[in-house]
């Protein structure tokens, strides 16, 4: 049962906020142990891992173009034209909230500074597998990097015991352009992209969700000097709702978050104490049909219902929660939303639920958990470019410029920072320039 917290104080708030814990004491010796062997066995350790885990006879780690071809065509055109709609809206929006070269500035008379977005080279995507194979990460991590216009960008994903991976991932797939496909799934993938292995190159950046395993991969290969898209943590979602909104839709919006893992985690805060106890009723009705219940009782079971004076202190324990998934079910939801300081993904009125920007609605759904609101931002095309910065300075520039640089490099004990300025204004001088 979904527990409600009547008027909760504020010395409370941070032990009824506090988010499931993570055992990264478990999993940490496990995952160098799995690091380590693909680094110095490669490929050999991706195959016995690939039989270990996912009980999958690999020949080969590399998806052909047959293989692609085969999973095409098993997808049915509904749910093609269904991921194209996503596609279109996903690239639509990113590609409009993306800058690649800024306007050049004239800080002072021949000083001009600029910058622009650089893809970077090689970027490597994670799609986790399992009971629900994510090929809308597919679109969420393709198309932005499709954007950027990456040089070289690898997909991993782990097969069934068939040595299959999941058609509408591989479908989704060649939708986005990406070629290079790899069958390695979990830590192993992780440490492949790390390391490099025969057939499965090194990148430079790492995306994409996974489970424990995965997330502690990825920050073990960030101490590797390889980036990653940000610290990951179980899938979260946060409502805010007031008296007018409807307990079916809200319930419906708790358990969609709650099937994603038995660690993730749902939030509701309300004014309101019948709206409260009407959720927890249509939680229990809708929990009894779904085909994923018992993963979405274990997460109910991290999850509450905290009924507080006013909305307005609602929005103060939401912005102390930082949830990755923020749902405004109000009567003045937008109103509701300016008010907002930290959160992932806002979905704003009753009819705008998660599951649009999870799937289609344009926005990204890789977004920060755990409370890494308050410091990172979800996936964009940003995330797979470098912003390079340009100065030029003409003679009149550093004429202009360089006695003041000169002053200060003098001030901070630096000789070698001032020549370099020093030389230039003598030869500009014996130039009578």
């Amino acid at each position: 049962m979904l527990q409600i917290i009547q008027s909760p104080t504020r010395e409370q708030q941070a032990d009824l906020l506090q988010r499931p814990q993570q055992q990264k004491a478990n999993v940490d010796t496990a995952v160098k142990e799995i690091l380590n062997q693909v680094k110095q066995e490669g490929d050999s350790a991706l195959i016995e891992f690939a039989q270990r885990y996912d009980n999958a006879s690999l020949s080969s780690l590399k998806v052909s173009n047959q293989e692609v071809t085969a999973a095409t065509n098993k997808v049915s055109n509904e749910l093609k034209e269904a991921i194209k709609t996503a596609y279109q809206n996903i690239y639509k929006f990113h590609k409009a909230c993306y800058t690649k070269e800024y306007p050049v500035i004239e800080t002072m008379p021949g000083i001009t500074c600029w910058r622009k977005s650089l893809p970077i080279e090689k970027v490597g995507l994670y799609i986790p597998g399992g009971s629900a194979p994510l090929f809308s990460t597919v679109l969420m991590l393709g198309v932005p990097a499709q954007i950027a216009g990456n040089k070289q960008v690898i997909l991993c994903s782990p097969t069934d015991s068939d040595v299959a991976i999941n058609p509408v991932v591989l479908y989704t797939a060649q939708l986005c352009g990406i070629t290079e496909i790899y069958k390695a799934g979990g830590a192993g993938a992780i440490a492949a992209m790390t390391y490099g292995t025969a057939t499965i190159p090194a990148v430079d950046k790492i995306f994409g969700p996974g489970n424990s395993f995965v997330t502690r991969a990825k920050e073990l290969a960030q101490q590797q000097g390889v980036a990653i898209d940000m610290p990951a943590g179980p899938s979260e979602v946060l409502v805010i709702a007031d008296k007018t909104a409807n307990p079916d839709f809200i319930a419906a919006d708790l358990l969609a978050q709650a099937e994603h893992g038995p660690d993730s985690q749902v939030i509701l805060l309300t004014e309101s104490s019948e709206l409260a106890t009407r959720v927890t009723d249509s939680v229990q009705e809708q929990l009894a049909e779904l085909d994923r219940k018992d993963i979405a009782s274990a997460a109910l079971q991290n999850s509450k219902i905290i009924v507080l004076e006013s909305i307005q202190e609602c929005v103060n324990w939401s912005d102390f929660y930082a949830p990755e998934h923020l749902i405004i079910n109000t009567e003045d939801a937008e109103d509701v939303s300016s008010q907002i300081n930290i959160a992932g993904s806002i979905f704003i009125g009753a009819y705008t639920c998660e599951s649009l920007g999870d799937y289609a609605s344009g926005t990204n759904h890789t977004l920060p958990t755990y409370g890494y609101a308050r410091n990172y931002s979800g996936v964009s095309v940003d995330s797979f470019v470098n912003k390079v910065t340009y100065q030029k300075a003409t003679s009149q520039g550093i004429k202009n410029l360089g006695p003041a640089v000169e002053l200060m490099a003098a001030a901070e004990g630096l000789g070698a920072h001032k020549n370099a300025v020093s030389v230039r204004l003598k030869s500009l001088k014996s130039q009578g320039i």
